[in-house]
């Protein structure tokens, strides 16, 4: 069987399913239907107004974000496709943090609950560093499908590897 390395903690009979769509083509038309258009923010600016509406929906309290930009160095060499920091830099006697999230600019051309999936993630890391039972409640509570937007990131992601994007 084929390997998908996207989809290695999903059941065989959905990795099955998933290998017999590619196969027919047919993977591409499903995410189509389920996501016809891709979203509109294409600028570093534009990112951070979509993510801080976001944060200040679901997560007011919380630490401020300093920054949020597209970054071309993101990969999937370092699984993954959002990256929260946290920076701490000493200025004097005082130490100043600032919260950071870089967001693949592979997603500058995805479906718009794609992207919002990689920004609840990384919102979520404001609350919680770890990825926990809390972290993906917290995640279910800021986007409620959050898992199926997941997988169908996985299926995009597949999609490219196969040179069958839907999107391009």
């Amino acid at each position: 069987m084929q390997t998908l390395p996207y989809l290695n903690g999903y059941q065989a009979e959905i990795q099955q399913q998933v290998l017999t769509l590619l196969a027919q083509g047919k993977l591409g038309e499903f995410l189509l239907k389920r996501h016809p258009k891709i979203h509109s923010v294409r600028t570093d600016k534009a990112l951070y107004d979509y993510t801080i509406a976001i944060k200040n929906q679901y997560l007011r309290k919380s630490q401020p974000l300093a920054k949020v930009i597209f970054d071309d160095k993101i990969s999937l060499k370092h699984q993954a496709l959002g990256l929260h920091s946290y920076v701490a830099r000493k200025q004097g006697a005082k130490i100043k943090a600032k919260n950071e999230i870089r967001i693949s600019s592979r997603l500058k051309k995805v479906p718009e609950g794609l992207l919002r999936m990689v920004v609840v993630h990384e919102l979520a890391h404001l609350k919680e560093k770890e990825h926990n039972k809390a972290f993906y409640q917290l995640c279910c509570h800021m986007d409620g499908d959050y898992h199926q937007l997941e997988f169908e990131l996985r299926l995009l992601l597949t999609l490219v590897d196969a040179n069958q994007n839907p999107y391009s």
